[in-house]
């Protein structure tokens, strides 16, 4: 009976932390981090390990930055730097999130064919309206719901990890091992798996995604957030738990990748089928078992898809919005607030109409990780800064581990960022 009610409890803490890190593994970061596995084996598997404390604390940096100012990022930014550094911000993360939304939603079509066995167009179109009307019509209340069960998703890998047979020494030593290759193709893809974790529309949506808790408790005192030691313990906690599943996710999917797939000789995953591949342990007690593997890879990327494509689209809008000062936030109706859910919309159908020109939603899924991880870097420069800005966090604003952190992310996701650029020229 107490485990129950302390999971109530805990389910009652997780929100845009969880949520955030679950959308963290969207049909990007599987495509990623399955061809990472596929291509690379485990060479890659230190990068996880590495990166949890980096994106757990760009992350905190960006859920207190919206909990203490009452505000999303591009708000922030709004009011204390110049417009230049303002509207860079809002195209980068405008650019990267529609061209994402397009990857996804390609990604959960194909993905969906392996098991219906209806036309491209119409499956894409089908998870377009069913994304738009769910998050324009539903309050934010009941919308988080919905996408705290779109997390289970995640589920799937760290399942297979366990059945399928893996040389644990060897996968140990992979996780604490750092290995860098100087080639292109090691370059590109260790880009995509920094760019696929530490993601710009993480940044914007977790700072939007606090002020709407925020609303929804009602701590709102004459404009600014009333925010208690208990409130912000329960923010770091979400944020923990979000990127420590988001990052056992990553890991699983690498590990059995590598397993699976590397070691079968699959070293280039083109299609959604190949990647359902990974999953066929998983299921290979049963009769049937590509089947049951293929609708298995099918839930996860149409259940992260569902989650990571309002998140995409949100996390825009909220950025565009605050920048013109509109009315915004998903805990409004839609007659409240057209410009905002105008752009949800707009930035949508622009993502739909990016599968129609011929691009493999399979490879666009890591092309658009890699862009990520570049647009990344002066967004993170920006965080850092307002994050230890006295004027803007008061008390709150970052201590030495904090800033050291977020620095240290700067220049890793800089110094990659430059080295895959190098490598591609000289290659």
């Amino acid at each position: 009976m107490k485990l129950l009610q302390k999971c109530k409890k805990l389910f009652k803490i997780i929100g845009p932390g969880v949520i955030t890190g679950a959308a963290d593994d969207d049909p990007s970061g599987i495509a990623t981090y399955s061809q990472s596995g596929a291509k690379f084996g485990y060479s890659q598997l230190w990068t996880i390990i590495f990166m949890l404390p980096l994106i757990t604390s760009v992350q905190e940096a960006c859920a207190r930055i919206g909990a203490v100012t009452g505000k999303g990022l591009a708000a922030v930014i709004k009011k204390y730097y110049s417009k230049k550094v303002l509207f860079l911000a809002v195209i980068l993360i405008l650019t990267a999130n529609t061209i994402n939304i397009g990857a996804d939603i390609g990604a959960m079509a194909e993905a969906t064919q392996l098991i219906v066995p209806l036309n491209f167009s119409l499956l894409a179109l089908f998870f377009t309206a069913v994304i738009l009307v769910l998050e324009i019509f539903l309050s934010y209340k009941i919308y988080s719901r919905i996408l705290k069960w779109c997390a289970l998703a995640l589920i799937a890998y760290p399942l297979t990890i366990f059945l399928v047979k893996q040389p644990w020494r060897q996968l140990l030593a992979a996780t604490f091992t750092p290995h860098l290759e100087f080639s292109p193709a090691f370059l590109f893809i260790i880009v995509g798996v920094f760019g696929t974790t530490i993601s710009p529309y993480m940044f914007f949506w977790q700072a939007s995604a606090e002020v709407e808790e925020e609303k929804s408790l009602h701590i709102f005192n004459h404009g600014k957030p009333k925010i208690s030691g208990k409130f912000m313990r329960n923010l770091r906690l979400d944020n923990f738990l979000g990127m420590l599943f988001s990052q056992i996710a990553a890991w699983s999917i690498i590990a059995v990748a590598g397993t699976v797939l590397h070691q079968s000789g699959i070293t280039d995953i083109t299609t959604a089928a190949q990647a359902a591949r990974a999953l066929e342990p998983l299921v290979n007690t049963f009769p049937n078992a590509g089947l049951w593997a293929k609708i298995i890879f099918a839930f996860g990327i149409v259940g992260l898809g569902l989650l990571s494509v309002p998140v995409l689209s949100s996390s825009a809008s909220y950025a565009v919005a605050e920048a013109f000062s509109w009315r915004e936030g998903l805990n409004l109706k839609f007659k409240k607030a057209h410009g905002f859910y105008g752009v949800i919309t707009v930035a949508t159908l622009i993502g739909l109409a990016i599968n129609y020109i011929g691009i493999d939603p399979i490879k666009a899924l890591v092309f658009t990780a890699v862009i990520n991880g570049m647009i990344s870097v002066p967004l993170l420069f920006l965080i850092n800064r307002i994050a230890s800005d006295k004027n803007v966090m008061g008390k709150h604003r970052s201590g030495l581990l904090s800033r050291t952190m977020l620095r240290l992310t700067f220049f890793i996701m800089l110094i990659s960022a430059a080295a895959m650029l190098m490598a591609l020229w000289r290659g």
